[in-house]
């Protein structure tokens, strides 16, 4: 594979700027004379629009900041993006984090591309998606898969640890996952779709969803894609970014309290309904226990110069190895209640009048649409 020494970074089919390797492997970046005319900052607290030079200040992306990193395949689009490099004759490690921005091109999150594009030669199949769960068994299992090159193609850009594929359905775009065997139960699209629902009854802005059709399961969980919008016929991409890429933050250790979120929430948006939104999602998390709230499961959209939450997503039972959330909540990791959920709103002057009811409410809507999920899940973990 050709070595690349940089990348164009292009948004809507703009050149934003260049990113660069140095010789300790970094990837510096630096907007184009253009974009600093009629652009804005990509990631408004590392890289604010001015005409410098900007280098990472940590190591967390592997020499990039974490607006380019959200671009790249975590997870399952990794393991198998590394399985057809492998198969190709290619090192995974031989290459530079600017050769997967270049393999990701402009097929990422967000809407953010990179140019050149490098392609890797695919063979297409048609499988139904239960074919599709049975291909992705077998890669977790660690055996070859003779769809290898499908399922890179559908799912190479995909981020999450969970096996999932990107497909277009009567020209939108969606995501859907698949179960991993070895922690998943079989019915575990359902129990997601469940959780969906609920957050929704509780409020809380989530994506359209629904079943895929299975003969073994009860449906695989898809999603349409929030960070995709059709106009006129044609997709538009958004601007999306994680909390972890705002912050420079690890998102594979528990690295932020709900609090750095809601301050974060009102430093982009300046918009108190924002702040009210996350709220209801850290109090949603909490009781139905969603304990993998990492720093890569909260976006922002940046839409018509203004940045707001994007929909919630990732919503499902989850447990860590220590029983504590990913994110805390005014420093407490479990044995979370109302009167810690108060203190948060309290913090931010959140009116009583809303953050009380709107707690006991979640709560009680939790427990009636989900409590025989958690009971089951628990007896599980």
């Amino acid at each position: 594979m050709e070595k690349i020494k940089s990348l164009d970074v292009s948004y809507g089919g703009q050149k934003v700027g260049t990113l660069a390797l140095t010789a300790n492997r970094q990837a510096a970046f630096q907007y184009t004379d253009e974009w600093l005319d009629t652009g804005f900052a990509i990631s408004p607290i590392s890289l604010p629009l001015k005409n410098d030079i900007f280098y990472p200040k940590n190591d967390n992306f592997d020499g990039l900041f974490g607006v380019f990193d959200d671009s790249l395949p975590d997870g399952w689009g990794r393991l198998i993006t590394d399985r057809k490099l492998i198969r190709l004759g290619i090192m995974p490690g031989s290459i530079s984090v600017l050769h997967r921005l270049a393999l990701v091109g402009e097929n990422g999150k967000g809407a953010l591309s990179y140019h050149p594009v490098i392609e890797l030669e695919n063979e297409k199949s048609a499988m139904s998606f239960d074919e599709i769960a049975g291909e992705c068994q077998l890669i977790l299992d660690s055996q070859d898969s003779d769809n290898l090159d499908e399922l890179y193609r559908l799912g190479g850009s995909s981020g999450g640890a969970r096996p999932k594929i990107q497909i277009t359905e009567n020209g939108e775009d969606w995501i859907v996952k698949f179960p991993s065997k070895t922690y998943d139960p079989r019915d575990v699209g359902l129990f997601e779709y469940r959780y969906n629902r609920c957050a929704q009854r509780c409020g809380i802005d989530v994506p359209e969803a629904k079943l895929f059709p299975s003969e073994v399961c009860s449906g695989y969980f898809g999603v349409k894609r929030f960070d995709r919008t059709v106009v006129d016929g044609k997709t538009v991409r958004k601007h999306m970014l994680s909390a972890a890429a705002l912050l420079e933050v690890s998102y594979r250790v528990p690295s932020l309290d709900y609090i750095s979120l809601m301050q974060l929430t009102l430093y982009l948006t300046h918009d108190y309904s924002e702040l009210e939104k996350m709220y209801r999602l850290m109090c949603f998390n909490v009781f139905a226990h969603n304990q993998d709230d990492h720093a890569k499961n909260f976006s922002w959209l940046y839409e018509n110069g203004k940045w707001r939450m994007s929909p919630a997503y990732d919503l499902t039972y989850s447990s860590s190895y220590f029983g504590e959330h990913a994110t805390s909540v005014s420093g407490k990791g479990k044995d979370i209640g109302l009167r810690d959920l108060y203190a948060v709103a309290e913090k931010f002057k959140l009116s009583p009048d809303f953050y009380k009811p709107t707690a006991e409410m979640i709560r009680e809507y939790v427990n009636e649409d989900l409590a025989e999920i958690i009971s089951m899940q628990r007896k599980l973990t």
